[in-house]
């Protein structure tokens, strides 16, 4: 079953408005989320909502939330998330990291006391349509990394983001998890049925888990087991994974203050914020060098990595960010897929919510 992007940013607006949050946020969240969804990033657009609903309604997420500046030092600044979800006020801080670029060259955000933001990558994509590079990272509240030569989680997928512009071809967006992959990618296959790549989880010894419902209790339920880091193994050099995780907690937890989710899992009571922090830095090329000369450049080099011979004649080299605009173009034409799974999940939080379900095809 697909459905077109409209209904799907109008059924996510329609429950998020019943949970009680303001319209003007609730449309922010929403057409970010739609976005992801259309961009092929299934694992974090209105598949979140379940997640959503079970913190909102276990009180750990304040949707009436909304975000306020704590401090502002010109080209850098921190922003409370005030317990609310991560949408609006990473979008907030991604766009006022662009407005210090524009006036000083580098504008650098943190944000603290976040939920889940959805996609990195759609806010690295806020940078580069306003003409700046973006780097966006972010802590996370689930432990489900298994550090390298660990045996328990002590990380989350801790996402790092980056994006640059270019004059003619498509811009340069990279986004990825630090571990193997994605936790709701797993959860992607779990709603699909289908077993999991080897290496993507381990259990309590380190042994592969390919059956994706199994994984989903190792990642979530279970205390030992969960996701390797990026590399998957050490001898396939998964301590990069892990530096690269440390890195963007450091980034966005530690320097906004926010909690370090392993330390304070313990203490942490009933009904209490996750806690998210989230980093986002945004450059203007015009700063460094001649205007126009840096998207040149940028489009260059892409020229260049698309010339490269392939392996495989029907397999064209590509670079980050292309596989997501054709799939985009994709699914404007043919609409936005909903697995049976995911469709009888949504029906439920309609019903709940009190508000219509709107994804049935035309």
């Amino acid at each position: 079953m697909a459905v077109p992007v409209e209904q799907v940013r109008e059924q996510i607006l329609q429950v998020l408005m019943a949970w009680g949050m303001a319209e003007d946020l609730a449309h922010t969240t929403a057409g970010l989320m739609a976005r992801t969804d259309l961009l092929g990033i299934d694992s974090h657009g209105i598949s979140m909502l379940p997640s959503y609903e079970e913190k909102w309604r276990a009180g750990s997420l304040r949707l009436d939330a909304r975000a306020r500046i704590v401090r502002d030092g010109g080209a850098s600044a921190l922003i409370d998330g005030m317990g609310g979800l991560g949408y609006p006020v990473a979008a907030l801080a991604m766009n006022l990291a662009v407005d210090k670029a524009l006036e000083h060259g580098v504008g650098a955000v943190s944000v603290c006391n976040s939920h889940h933001f959805g996609a990195a990558g759609v806010y690295a994509r806020i940078a580069v349509e306003r003409g700046v590079v973006g780097l966006v990272t972010s802590s996370a509240n689930g432990v489900i990394m298994v550090p390298t030569r660990g045996a328990m989680p002590m990380l989350g997928t801790n996402p790092i983001a980056f994006g640059a512009p270019a004059a003619y071809n498509e811009p340069f967006l990279f986004d990825m998890a630090t571990t193997t992959v994605a936790a709701n990618k797993v959860k992607v296959y779990d709603f699909l049925g289908k077993p999991l790549p080897p290496g993507w989880a381990v259990d309590g010894q380190g042994a592969a888990v390919t059956d994706a419902d199994a994984a989903m209790q190792f990642i979530f339920k279970r205390p030992e087991g969960g996701l390797t880091p990026l590399g998957g193994t050490p001898a396939m050099s998964s301590h990069k994974g892990y530096g690269l995780a440390m890195m963007a907690q450091i980034l966005g937890g530690t320097l906004s203050g926010s909690a370090f989710a392993a330390r304070r899992a313990p203490t942490r009571r009933p009904g209490e914020p996750d806690d998210v922090g989230h980093f986002f830095l945004a450059l203007n090329p015009d700063a460094f060098r001649a205007a126009g000369s840096f998207e040149s450049d940028m489009d260059d080099m892409i020229d260049a990595l698309h010339d490269t011979p392939p392996a495989n004649p029907e397999e064209p080299v590509l670079v980050a960010g292309e596989p997501e605009a054709a799939e985009r173009a994709r699914r404007l034409r043919a609409g936005i897929p909903i697995p049976a799974a995911l469709a009888d999940r949504l029906r439920g939080i309609c019903e709940r919510a009190g508000t219509p379900y709107l994804l049935d095809p035309a």
